[in-house]
């Protein structure tokens, strides 16, 4: 079997170096169909993962709140009274989530959770001599937080630090306060005001986030939005971010909180790159069925130039399988040559636009990697459709009968 298999890729690497010039351009076609593929995989990749870290870099993969109150109405609970609205909303006001501090333990033995963190938000206002800012205050446990957001990461200035009487500032709140780090400013709510010394400035990401958000000890904020010894909210990271709807789904079902994942809070987003990535396998689609094609061609072409060698080789005892064998190894040697040297102009082509494509900042505007599991799905990819192409030329030269051709 060894030698039959020697002969035939004998045979096949001499067939394709009689037809050097062909052999190199679509080799060249292969290599670049290859390229563009892992290039613009790696593109898309990178610019989703980008994306969603920006998105999901300062907000929980999951949130659980308190279900709606609500209250009914007197004129409903009197016989014969049929009231327009049988059911009405309570007044707005900050709910605690029930039994929040036993819930923890519950979410944290769950296999996809990473992580869990309380929180106590609602609105404020800043102040700073004269300087004045609406602020959205958050009351957190800073050490399970910085899990769910990586808050130290983001940090700019200082050193993150909540202790009682310390607050975290967003840069441009900071900016427009005209406060540093080790400065103090005054938190006011509708309820009461207290002094708190910023320890670190941080960049959350969106500018808006920055401008806004002032974050405090747990405690201070349950105190400072009158809400003693509860929690608004109850952020929660998963492990696979895109399993985060299924699992909110499942919390739906086993607490009687109101759950929302980040897929329902970004629908836009998750529509855009829901777009990004069809186009994408379409782009795909489209580039590997030029490779098949063109494969197809040059060894159609072959099978009519070679016709008298085949024939032969037939006479001289090749079989019909033979034959076959001999044409599918060359599309199998143009399909894996040509993607080797797609991926290291792929390569090139990411070390390119990492390298010289810069933001305002002059930053690259987002990383790039051709992972090697998906370069190696990529050239086996490219050899299959090598071979497949290679198919319908195979099986007619098989078919050539030894006379006939010999006689061409």
């Amino acid at each position: 079997m060894t030698t039959l298999l020697g002969f035939e890729l004998r045979v096949a690497l001499r067939f394709l170096r009689e037809g050097r010039m062909q052999t190199l351009l679509i080799m060249v076609g292969v290599a670049a169909g290859v390229a563009v593929i892992a290039y613009i995989s790696a593109l898309i990749s990178g610019l989703q993962t980008n994306t969603l870290n920006k998105t999901l870099g300062a907000q929980a993969h999951i949130t659980l709140r308190s279900a709606d109150d609500v209250v009914t109405p007197a004129a409903a609970l009197q016989p014969g009274i049929t009231a327009l609205t049988e059911i009405q909303p309570r007044a707005q006001r900050l709910r605690s989530v029930a039994n929040w501090q036993a819930l923890l333990p519950l979410l944290e033995a769950l296999p996809e959770i990473a992580a869990v963190s309380p929180m106590v938000a609602g609105g404020g206002l800043a102040l700073r001599g004269e300087a004045t800012q609406s602020i959205s205050l958050m009351g957190v446990d800073l050490d399970r937080y910085d899990r769910i957001v990586g808050l130290r990461g983001k940090v700019v200035s200082g050193v993150a630090r909540l202790s009682p009487g310390e607050a975290i500032v967003g840069r441009e709140l900071a900016a427009d306060l005209g406060v540093r780090v080790g400065d103090r400013l005054t938190v006011q709510t509708a309820l009461v005001s207290e002094p708190v010394r910023v320890t670190a400035l941080v960049d959350l990401g969106v500018r808006e986030l920055n401008r806004r958000t002032v974050i405090v000890p747990l405690r201070a904020a349950q105190s400072l939005l009158g809400l003693p010894g509860g929690a608004t909210t109850i952020d929660v990271t998963v492990r696979d971010v895109w399993a985060a709807q299924a699992l909110a789904d499942d919390l739906r079902r086993r607490f009687p909180y109101q759950v929302e994942s980040w897929q329902e809070s970004n629908a836009q987003l998750v529509s855009a790159l829901n777009a990004q990535s069809v186009s994408t396998s379409l782009i795909r689609g489209v580039v590997l069925v030029v490779v098949v094609l063109g494969i197809a061609s040059v060894l159609v072409v072959s099978v009519v130039q070679k016709g008298r060698e085949i024939g032969i080789l037939r006479a001289m005892g090749a079989t019909r399988g033979q034959v076959l064998r001999v044409f599918l190894l060359q599309g199998a040697v143009v399909g894996s040559v040509g993607s080797v040297a797609g991926l290291a102009l792929a390569v090139l082509l990411i070390w390119l636009f990492t390298t010289f494509v810069r933001g305002s900042d002059g930053l690259p505007l987002f990383n790039i990697t051709l992972q090697p599991g998906l370069a190696l799905r990529i050239a086996l990819l490219a050899t299959v459709c090598g071979v497949l192409a290679a198919m319908a030329p195979a099986r007619r030269a098989a078919a050539l009968d030894p006379a006939q051709a010999i006689r061409i």
